[in-house]
């Protein structure tokens, strides 16, 4: 995600995406962990419960680590220095795919950065690419070396976009430009000689952008809150914004999540509004971030009171369709969503896991009412129109999942609820009601598809207060994340019982230096800042993405991508694989199906503080005179053709 506010002119300051809008007394997850380990036992006993099984895992050893069998990673790890340009561990190859600007659609014209237009945006790859997703062509197959590619754009620098940028003299068609810059791509893609290539003039190829029309549909779809001027059913909508991380669907369609949609209105006296109390819950202000209300009457809150309300959801479409019509599914909640990933019940359901990307709000599941077809494609069209969402309460031991559901419990026209759509216009306060748990923004959340367990990027929390804190949260002024681990009942692997009511809990590790109470392997050899995104190989090993914002530069560790097992001995060892260049992000980790190439999203490289257009603290990728640093996606594979990380 967007870790810091950094539109304009980075400042190492909070995040103002980052505020706390979560005023309830909801006991908050790291009281929770306080209570189940002690503090003494989480902070610095996490390694000897680990070792007796409090934590679900065994650690080895000093004798056995200095053996050598520790870790299943073979590649020798980076040292964490921070450099203008990428880095990957040795044996490995790291090739740019392709960059913002570059070509998507046939007819579009070249990159020059200096002769931008909107028109041009439309047809080439959009800015800082995040969530990534590999479709294997044929759809249904498993082909790793030939298929499509999904790449959200979550948002714009456009200090690094534009020559002599200001926000004072900001044009409307830097605006347009910076509008055609969001949503998402789709690019063919294959494997020739060991090298990946982008397919030209594919015929899957697309841009998804503010312009695309798209429909609103599930338990919101037309309720009075979801009309406006230009859209009088509440049913149609045109693009999506702020799309950061995602997820795909069993039936081979792609997610989009919608995160940080709230900047991106301005205008109108929002604290006397209607929705007033709906807009402070997800910090809808007078004043935006993007001056796009300027020139666009639907981002002017005085105009298009209820346009905020149509953001925020979960977006649906087929990749492998270039016509098909996107779907904003409105049954898995409104929230700052990170992603959307499934997994496929033992009973035939599909569950989905979503994290909500704010200090002190929630985790939540949503399993379909429907079973999954795999031999039917357009039986599983609309499962996710269809299901119950719930959001995860924690205590010393086990997290329930509380359902969101009309009529039960405090969710009645008592408390201004007056239909599913209502709950779901306002998940957020929902949620507040039925007691779940506040969390220290949940980034990425996915099930493990070898031993069945969950895997939740608990990024940070820097507001947290001593009072403040749980067993699942356990330090105050948290400003390095943790990583939980959740266990459903019923077994491993397809044996977990995904929609179960309750499941168990562990602290799989809680990031941050030495000093900072961090807890890892013995002989980790990394330690991370804000885990972010996340990914799992053929043998289900985890692979780490960090996001530490405009902290980057004051640790001095870059982001990357960091490796390690989540069982035996070498659990919770840390190993770097690869770093992205200075202030970059590393998003998006995507295998293709065999295991052989991964490919990252590399976000917004020279987004600091003093660092524009003209004078980038990285040229990355290009290194050119008056090239600006490019958002681009990377592939890396190994030298001899082998699985990554072996």
């Amino acid at each position: 995600m967007e870790n810091l506010d950094q539109r304009y002119e980075p400042i190492e300051v909070d995040d103002e995406d980052d505020f706390s809008a979560n005023s309830t007394g909801n006991r908050p997850f790291l009281e929770i962990a306080e209570a189940r380990f002690g503090r003494r036992e989480v902070l610095k006993g996490f390694l000897a419960a680990a070792a007796t099984g409090a934590f679900g895992g065994t650690l080895t050893s000093k004798a056995a680590l200095a053996a050598g069998d520790s870790s299943s990673f073979t590649f020798k790890a980076l040292e964490q220095v921070i450099k203008e340009g990428h880095q990957v561990a040795e044996g490995y190859s790291a090739e740019v795919l392709i960059r913002w600007g570059d070509k998507v659609l046939a007819d579009a014209p070249d990159f020059d950065a200096n002769n931008q237009s909107a028109e041009a945006q439309a047809k080439q790859f959009g800015y800082n690419c995040d969530f990534l997703a590999y479709m294997p062509l044929p759809l249904g197959s498993d082909n790793s070396e030939h298929g499509l590619i999904h790449s959200n754009h979550e948002y714009t620098d456009p200090q690094l976009m534009f020559a002599n940028f200001s926000k004072d003299t900001q044009t409307a068609e830097q605006s347009r430009i910076e509008m055609m810059a969001h949503n998402g791509s789709v690019i063919e893609v294959k494997k020739e000689g060991g090298k990946w290539r982008v397919v030209a003039n594919s015929k899957y190829a697309r841009r998804i952008t503010l312009d695309t029309e798209m429909r609103i549909s599930g338990p919101a779809a037309g309720h009075d809150r979801m009309k406006t001027g230009y859209d009088p059913t509440g049913t149609r909508i045109f693009g999506t914004i702020n799309n950061c991380a995602g997820g795909t669907t069993p039936w081979g369609t792609a997610l989009m999540a919608e995160e940080n949609f709230q900047g991106y209105f301005a205008g109108g006296d929002p604290e006397n509004a209607p929705e007033a109390r709906n807009y402070k819950r997800y910090g809808v202000k007078a004043k935006g971030r993007y001056p796009w209300h300027k020139t666009v009457a639907r981002f002017d809150l005085g105009k298009e009171p209820n346009e905020p309300n149509r953001y925020g959801w979960i977006v649906e479409y087929d990749p492998y369709d270039p016509n098909s019509t996107p779907v904003k599914r409105t049954a898995l909640g409104r929230f700052k969503h990170e992603g959307a990933t499934s997994i496929v019940n033992k009973d035939g359901r599909v569950v989905f896991y979503l994290g909500d990307d704010q200090r002190f709000d929630y985790l939540y599941r949503f399993v379909t009412k429907g079973s999954y077809d795999p031999d039917n494609r357009a039986v599983n069209r609309d499962l996710l129109d269809q299901g119950t969402l719930s959001v995860a309460k924690f205590d010393e031991k086990t997290v329930t999942w509380l359902p969101i559901v009309f009529g039960e419990g405090p969710l009645t026209p008592e408390n201004d609820f007056h239909s599913q759509g209502d709950l779901l216009i306002e998940t957020r306060r929902a949620a507040d009601l039925v007691g779940g748990t506040p969390m220290d923004r949940p980034e990425d959340v996915e099930p493990n598809p070898v031993n069945g367990r969950v895997y939740v990027m608990l990024t940070n929390n820097s507001k947290r207060k001593e009072g403040q804190t749980d067993a699942v949260n356990p330090r105050h002024s948290n400003r390095y994340g943790q990583i939980v681990e959740l266990v459903p009942p019923g077994g491993a692997g397809a044996d977990a019982d995904h929609a179960a009511d309750v499941f168990e809990w562990n602290m799989f590790l809680m990031a941050g230096n030495k000093a900072s109470g961090a807890v890892y392997h013995p002989e980790s050899q990394a330690w991370i800042s804000s885990p972010d995104n996340c990914a799992f190989d053929t043998l289900g090993r985890l692979w780490i993405s960090t996001d530490q914002g405009s902290k980057q530069i004051k640790d001095n560790i870059p982001d990357g991508m960091y490796a390690t097992d989540v069982e035996g001995p070498g659990r919770a060892l840390l190993k770097l694989f690869y770093a992205v260049p200075r202030s970059a992000e590393m998003c998006g980790p995507e295998f293709t199906p065999d295991g052989k190439t991964l490919f990252v999203a590399v976000q917004h490289p020279a987004e600091e503080k003093g660092s524009t257009f003209e004078t980038p603290s990285t040229r990355w990728p290009d290194f050119a005179d008056g090239v600006p640093p490019r958002p681009s996606i990377v592939a890396i594979t190994k030298d001899d053709g082998g699985l990554i990380g072996t």
